[in-house]
Order: structure tokens, then C-alpha cells, then sequence
């Protein structure tokens, strides 16, 4: 039996007339087909016009490239063209009103992973469908402003070797791949579902001496390996992509950390709770993981303001739950009860 491609999968979700349901489903095909002009001129590489450059720092004072605006401009145009009332974005320091009638809001970063742009590594488009809210000439932030628990849909495309769309609805997470035989995107893993336990972790280890005690003791008991208290190896991976990271999640499993830290800046976190936490740990809980921020349920948050950071951990909902102990209840962890001293991670 041939596999379902995305457009009898979104059919399928419509069911009965139903003005939401309808604009998610608009807006989601609207979406493939900016990714896809997206995938294309990466594909190009240093070719194509748009590429690494850098264009200076966007309102929340990251880096930005040149293909950070070429995504940006290539998604708020598809936005037009689709059922939606507000557009946000990591580029843009305020939402953009483009039908004050439609009855969603779009949160977005066109481009994550962008340090990685020239080294040839997996990037991507994240992206939040939310309710839209309030006046249509109110504020246009106030969309925004939800827990992420108020999401309609969720989802990321990862620009690697293949486009692949993960995509979730609120019946579990599903992953589209681009067929270029077909023309369209064919579902090539139906309701992902995230082993609860791993022995596999994902975090910047160089930032080992800022962490926070918890977040320490957390990796060092990982890396004491068999001879340690988890009493088993465990992998680690980092590739400083959030889409390629979670990706590789959903397909074998893993815990990532990107915990607060203490460096300038760093104390609340560096990921965007609006569009990047809040689909990444949607799409998570709907594959039966685990996300917060490292206490607290990443979807329960009610955010702030648009670009509010947050600490991020999520993936095999066991050692999830095991992190958020580290930091509540370290005592209540049998085979580590009562804390001893322990070698650090780049120590003797």
C-alpha cells in the first residue's frame, strides 16, 4: 500500500466544515510551498544570491544572514496568500497585521540553525499555529501572548538531505518527506512515538562551567558511564541546529538540554519561547516526550513578550522528569542519595 501523502493527510483532518480546521490546513499548504522556494535556493549554496552574508542583528540582537531575510521575506509572503490575521517572526520586532478577519496567528523563525548556513549542515523553518485573539486594530502581540497549550498545530522543515516536514496537528507527529518523483510531500513515519528512556543526551559541553549545580551533576552522572551511578554509557551529541537536534529525537530517542546559564544574557535561557520552544515542545509531547524548562512544562509558560527566552529541555520523557529531580529534589534520586562530591567534567 503506497504511503499517504500530505495532502490526503490534511484532508483527512478537515473532516466535518470547520472554519479552524480549514485555515490550518490553508495555511500549512501555503507553508510547504514557501520551504520549498526556501530548500531550493539553499540547495544552491554559495551560488545563489542569497546565502551567508551576514546583514547585521535583528531586533532581540542576534546575527542576522542574508538567508534569514530571503526566509523571512519568502514565508510573510506565502502568509498573504493564506488565512492568516497576524505573522510573527525571530526576524521582525513586532507581529505584521495581514487580515485582521482570519482566525490565525502565525509565530515563525524562517531560519533556525543559521551559524550553521555555510558548513553544509541540516537547518530549518519552525513554526506555531495559533488561535488569533482580540481586536482585529488591538494589539497585534496579544496573539502571541498564550500558553503554548493554545496551539492549533505545530510543526518544522529540515532543509538536510531530504525536505522533510514534521508536522503535528494534535494527533500525534507525523513526517513528510518531499518527493521529487511525486512532486509532493509523502508521510514517511506516521505517529512517532519517543522511547521514555535513552542513553543518549544533547548539550554544549563547553559551556560546562557556567552551568548551574543541577545541570553538572546531571551530565557528570551520565558521563561516569557503567562504573556510575546511572549505570550505563551514555552517547552525547550537539549539533547546533534545534531542528536537526530534535529531529534526530524523534527518530531514536535522546534527552537535549539548553539549560539558563551563568553567563550575561544567558540566565533565562537563549531559545524563543513563541517559536521555537513552544512548537519544538509540542511537537515533542505529541510523540509521548517530555519538554520544560527544566522545572516547568514548556507549554504551560504564558509568555511576556514575543521574543522571551527561555531554558529548554525536552525528549524521552523519563530523563526529562529525571532532570527536572536534579533541580528540585536531588536527594529523592536513589542510586545518587545523599550528594557527594564527584570529578567534574573536565577535570581530574
Amino acid at each position: 500500500m503506497p504511503a499517504a501523502t500530505l495532502d490526503a493527510f490534511l484532508n483527512s483532518y478537515l473532516g466535518p466544515p470547520d472554519e479552524l480546521r480549514s485555515a490550518v490546513v490553508a495555511t500549512v499548504r501555503q507553508l510547504t510551498q514557501a520551504a520549498t522556494k526556501v530548500r531550493n535556493t539553499i540547495n544552491q549554496g554559495v551560488l545563489g544570491t542569497a546565502f551567508a552574508g551576514t546583514r547585521g542583528a535583528n531586533a532581540d540582537g542576534d546575527v542576522q544572514k542574508d538567508l534569514d531575510i530571503f526566509a523571512d521575506d519568502i514565508f510573510l509572503d506565502a502568509m498573504r496568500q493564506a488565512p492568516v490575521a497576524f505573522y510573527a517572526s525571530e526576524e521582525l520586532e513586532q507581529p505584521v497585521l495581514l487580515d485582521g478577519q482570519a482566525p490565525l496567528a502565525i509565530a515563525i523563525d524562517p531560519l533556525d540553525g543559521s551559524s550553521n548556513i555555510d558548513t553544509n549542515v541540516s537547518i530549518g523553518t519552525i513554526f506555531s499555529l495559533l488561535p488569533a485573539t482580540g481586536a482585529p486594530d488591538g494589539n497585534p502581540a496579544a496573539s502571541f501572548l498564550q500558553a503554548g497549550v493554545n496551539q492549533l498545530g505545530a510543526g518544522f522543515f529540515i532543509y538536510g538531505p531530504q525536505l522533510a516536514l514534521v508536522l503535528s496537528l494534535g494527533s500525534g507527529t507525523h513526517v513528510f518527506v518531499l518527493s521529487t518523483r511525486l512532486g509532493t510531500f509523502v508521510q514517511a513515519y506516521e505517529s512517532r512515538i519517543i522511547p521514555q528512556r535513552t542513553q543518549e543526551f544533547a548539550i554544549n559541553a563547553a559551556n560546562y562551567r557556567h552551568w548551574d549545580e543541577a545541570v553538572r551533576l546531571y551530565i557528570d552522572d551520565c558521563l561516569e558511564g557503567t562504573e556510575g551511578p546511572r549505570e550505563k554509557d551514555f552517547n552525547m551529541r550537539w549539533i547546533a541546529s534545534l531542528v536537526a537536534d530534535c529531529y534526530r529525537i524523534l527518530m531514536r530517542g535522546g534527552v537535549f538540554l539548553y539549560p539558563g546559564d551563568q553567563r550575561k544574557g544567558y540566565r533565562q535561557g537563549r531559545l524563543r519561547l513563541v517559536y521555537e520552544a513552544n512548537p519544538i515542545a509540542y511537537l515533542i509531547e505529541q510523540a509521548a516526550g517530555a519538554a520544560t524548562d527544566t522545572i516547568t512544562r514548556i507549554l504551560e509558560i504564558e509568555p511576556e513578550s514575543l521574543h522571551q527566552r527561555v531554558p529548554m529541555v525536552f525528549g524521552s520523557a523519563r530523563e526529562v522528569a529525571r532532570i527536572t529531580r536534579y533541580h528540585t529534589e536531588p536527594s529523592a534520586i536513589g542510586e545518587r542519595a545523599p550528594l557527594f562530591s564527584r570529578r567534574g567534567l573536565f577535570r581530574a
